[in-house]
């Protein structure tokens, strides 16, 4: 069960070097789901300490990927970088307390310990010949660096939630650098201070940290500070079991937004890699919230599939009533393929038509991109293009049909609906004696210009008596 003891401070930490990508957005999710579901706090702290790598373009686009999924943080971000100088001062507080000290060793000095090292069939490690030098020893005009005096019998152990107790000898953790000869602090260093000031009590992040924890749990103890609680969770593969790549869908999370999945499905899909209730597969913010325990996280990686990401998000698309679909959509099409364009044309008029073909349109489309394939029909001037299926749909047979069909349309009255238009229809095909499809796919192709569509009483609802008539009219010549 949940520690709620003490309240709640879990944090997320992207470095800016890139876009929020899928695997640090299922990271943000649980620390945000697990914050949530405790009533804590989950925090933002930038790690930018990588000063080449790291870019405000990137840090935006890891702030704005976050908001779209509705991961919300608490306070102001945190930027690692502009703490140095406290990294600094815990560091040089170590050497005074005897639990840190300064090493002069030269380049040269570490490049032949590993080689030596490597000779012996040894782990490359440091082998601490500054540990107990005194400092008056240190040449002339070198600036040393800060290591740490790790333990160096026994174990570490890393008493994680999710993996169970992890230990590590201490005799491979070795005296390892805290504060560069620069003066800048260390990956390792930076994030032991940063978690400790910002009151962080629960850690969640991906496995490939478990033996930084190691290394972390030392300093820690050096400083006598209390270890958060730690979790780490298995990394992303792609359905074939291999590292999760681009091909996998190792994007950005704007990637996503651009392929037109919605972010509650995404949600969903990150939620459901790596962590179950029971047998739900469909769930809500809310649901995941109330339900979230980290002891559920699964040992094992997850593996992501786009087809089943896919389907979800369909699911997503059809439980959404047609106006909340309608404003996400409207606000997505700046990134969707064929978006601005229909941008430029949704007017009032076609917003309307649009709505009143949303019920229809989200039954056959997964993404939101094949929503605005889907709805193309509305904003297609006249004559019409036809897709292949269409001209295949539109023989001489079938404009004969076409006539009729435009006669019996012409005599529906003012009540111009779905059910009266396929009363009309299906009068016309009885007295005729033509299957009702031998009337409905010419109709659709001469309406959308196109051999798929939502139903085609639907399509003509939406368009209209007079648009309806004079596509049809169109196709017949």
């Amino acid at each position: 069960m949940s520690d709620t003891k003490t309240p709640v401070v879990t944090r997320f930490a992207p470095s800016p070097t890139g876009y929020l990508h899928i695997g640090g957005a299922r990271t943000a999710l649980f620390n945000w789901l697990y914050s949530q579901h405790t009533s804590g706090k989950m925090l933002l702290r930038i790690e930018d300490t990588d000063r080449e790598r790291s870019s405000d373009a990137a840090t935006a686009a890891i702030l704005e990927g976050l908001s779209w999924l509705g991961l919300t943080w608490d306070g102001a971000p945190i930027s690692q970088y502009e703490r140095a100088a406290r990294h600094r001062d815990v560091a040089e507080e170590l050497v005074r307390m005897g639990k840190a000290y300064y090493c002069y060793a030269s380049p040269e000095e570490l490049t032949t310990m590993r080689e030596t090292a490597r000779a012996e069939g040894r782990p490359p490690r440091y082998d601490g010949r500054w540990r107990d030098r005194d400092p008056s020893e240190a040449p002339a005009d070198v600036k040393g660096a800060i290591r740490i005096k790790a333990p160096q019998d026994g174990e570490t152990v890393v008493r994680d939630r999710v993996q169970g107790d992890v230990r590590f000898p201490n005799k491979d953790l070795d005296d390892f650098i805290i504060l560069r000869s620069d003066g800048n602090p260390t990956y390792m260093h930076a994030v032991v201070v940063d978690d400790h000031d910002m009151g962080v009590t629960h850690i969640i992040r991906g496995d490939d940290h478990l033996t930084n924890a190691a290394r972390q749990i030392v300093i820690y103890d050096a400083m006598a500070w209390d270890v958060p609680v730690m979790s780490h969770i298995p990394l992303i593969h792609g359905a074939d079991g291999a590292k999760l790549s681009k091909r996998h869908g190792a994007l950005g999370v704007e990637a996503y937004r651009a392929m037109g999945y919605l972010p509650a499905a995404l949600i969903n899909y990150l939620a459901r890699l790596g962590w179950s209730h029971g047998d739900d597969e469909v769930m809500s913010l809310d649901d995941m919230v109330r339900w979230f325990e980290i002891e559920d996280v699964n040992k094992g990686a997850a593996r992501f599939d786009f087809k089943k990401l896919e389907a979800l998000n369909g699911v997503h698309m059809r439980q959404m009533e047609p106006g909340a679909l309608l404003e996400r959509l409207v606000e997505t099409l700046p990134y969707l393929e064929g978006g601005p364009a229909m941008a430029d044309a949704l007017t009032p008029e076609r917003k309307a038509q649009l709505l009143a073909a949303m019920p229809g349109l989200k039954e056959r489309a997964k993404t939101l991109n094949e929503l605005v394939e889907g709805a193309g029909f509305l904003f297609a001037t006249r004559p019409l293009a036809l897709d292949d299926k269409a001209t295949g749909l539109l023989d001489a047979p079938a404009k004969e049909i076409l006539k009729g069909a435009k006669a019996a349309l012409e005599k529906v009255g003012g009540d111009w609906s779905a059910a009266s238009t396929e009363a009309a229809i299906r009068e016309f095909a009885t007295e005729s004696d033509i299957k009702l499809g031998a009337v409905a796919q010419p109709l659709r192709a001469a309406l959308t210009g196109r051999g798929t569509s939502p139903g085609v009483f639907d399509v003509l609802a939406v368009l209209g008596q007079q648009e309806s008539l004079e596509r049809i009219g169109d196709q017949i010549g």
